[in-house]
This record gives structure tokens, sequence and C-alpha cells, in this order.
């Protein structure tokens, strides 16, 4: 997901979507464990968008303002 269309969502919404995208990422780790995984670059992927909205909220704490989409 671009940075762009994170950083337009609220913070609820980004937690949401943490939870759902460790979720996603674990699935593909147990594919990858036995030996179903199609891409594993996948993984890499999902391990960065989670990084990404981490450090959305972060940005937002450090700021002062818990936005809600703005």
């Amino acid at each position: 997901m671009k940075i762009k269309d994170l950083r337009e969502l609220s913070d609820k919404e980004l937690e949401s979507k943490i939870i759902e995208t460790k979720k996603e990422l674990f699935n593909l780790r147990m594919k990858q464990s036995t030996g179903t995984l199609e891409k594993p670059s996948k993984i890499r992927e999902l391990r960065k968008d989670v990084a990404r909205m981490k450090t959305i909220l972060k940005e937002r704490e450090l700021a002062g303002g818990n936005t809600d989409g703005e």
C-alpha cells in the first residue's frame, strides 16, 4: 500500500489494518512452512506495510494530535 493512501486513514482504521495485515502475514508464514507459498516476496511486502502503518501512528503521536482522517 502506498504511504499517501495510508496517511489518509484515521488512527482506528490504521490499527485495524495493522491487525488484518498481521493475520495475513501469519497465514503466509504457515504456507511458507508447509511449502505451498507461491510468492515469498509477499511476506516482505506485508512486513514493510506494517512498518509503514506503525510509523504513521508514531508520527501522529509525536506530533501531539491523534487525527481521525485529517
